[in-house]
């Protein structure tokens, strides 16, 4: 009678405590994911396999696996934060990127770094005329000042004296590039200046026309009376560093087969790809990389653009003079 009472306590002892263990695992067991956060991610990842540059080299089931799986859990949309960086580093890419609705961006991990030391001054001299690009994230308003400001500069600089331009694309870290394109347009020239290619072969155009940046024949940013050069078609050096990046790679490449033109400096960052914007139920913005960058002769880029004359940063500014005045 004692041994069996022993014995029953003994399994009812460890029948309590496999039933505590039970209770308190049910317990801290992650709560399921909110309709809202899966579907906020749902969205994201569908515009992903849609559009991504790399669509069709990415198994979705894993990539989607991947997502859920940092996904668990989550209840509100900046619960998906996590989830949605680690998207963007399996894109793959380098480039694409998300702004949450407060102003703050995800990018994913990337295999490059852009870094590059301050870039030598550029001399003034009656004979060249010198224009610097820089890096732009405006839109609207701001952006057609932009392109009107590079105009200005491009005005002020010109004289019956010059002998070909500078165009300084050195620390353009990107952003909009149609107020660039607008902008650098009357030292450019008229016409197609290149071309965004997605993965099925499909080509959109980027171009510029008498004051107005289009892409094929949709008016992007305008400068209304557009400057024209006092010698038109005029010799172009293009001066490009580490530091020229994503819409700074546009307009390197832009310039690229131009007639009486030629690159010096160090080879541009990597990012020559295109990202277009998606906006989310949130305001949250998608840029997702959709397409892969092209000159006028549709020779595809996606890489670092190489430039014409590699230099050290030394001795680049001197070396596109030396050309210019030949």
């Amino acid at each position: 009678m004692m041994g069996t009472t022993k014995t029953n306590s003994y399994y009812l002892f460890v029948f309590f405590c496999f039933g505590c263990l039970a209770s308190c695992q049910k317990d801290q067991d992650p709560a399921a994911t909110s309709a809202t956060a899966q579907a906020y991610v749902d969205r994201i990842v569908g515009e992903m396999q849609k559009y991504s540059i790399n669509r069709k080299t990415i198994d979705w089931s894993v990539f989607k696996q991947k997502v859920n799986d940092k996904l668990a859990g989550s209840q509100s949309i900046a619960d998906t934060y996590p989830a949605i960086q680690l998207a963007l580093t399996l894109l793959g890419d380098n480039h694409s990127s998300y702004m949450t609705s407060t102003g703050t961006l995800l990018i994913g991990v990337r295999s490059i770094n852009c870094t590059d030391g301050r870039p030598t001054d550029v001399p003034a001299t009656s004979k060249i005329g010198y224009v610097k690009i820089t890096g732009f994230s405006g839109s609207g308003t701001e952006a057609t000042n932009f392109a009107k400001s590079i105009q200005t500069a491009i005005r002020q600089a010109d004289s019956d004296s010059i002998r070909g331009w500078i165009v300084d694309l050195r620390g353009n870290t990107g952003g909009n590039m149609w107020p660039m394109l607008a902008g650098v347009g009357p030292i450019l020239g008229d016409g197609i200046a290149g071309y965004f290619i997605d993965p099925d072969g499909m080509t959109t155009s980027w171009s510029y026309q008498k004051g107005i940046a289009m892409m094929d024949q949709k008016e992007m940013v305008s400068v209304d009376d557009p400057y024209t050069l006092r010698r038109v078609n005029p010799k172009v050096a293009v001066l490009t560093n580490t530091v020229t990046v994503s819409s700074g790679e546009v307009m390197a490449i832009s310039f690229k087969t131009r007639l009486n033109t030629r690159s010096f400096g160090t080879p541009t960052c990597g990012l020559s790809t295109a990202n277009w914007m998606t906006v989310l139920s949130d305001g949250g913005i998608l840029n997702l990389t959709k397409s892969t960058l092209a000159d006028r002769t549709k020779k595809l880029y996606g890489n670092q653009v190489q430039p014409d004359e590699v230099a050290y940063p030394s001795t680049a500014v001197d070396n596109a003079i030396a050309w210019l005045l030949q």
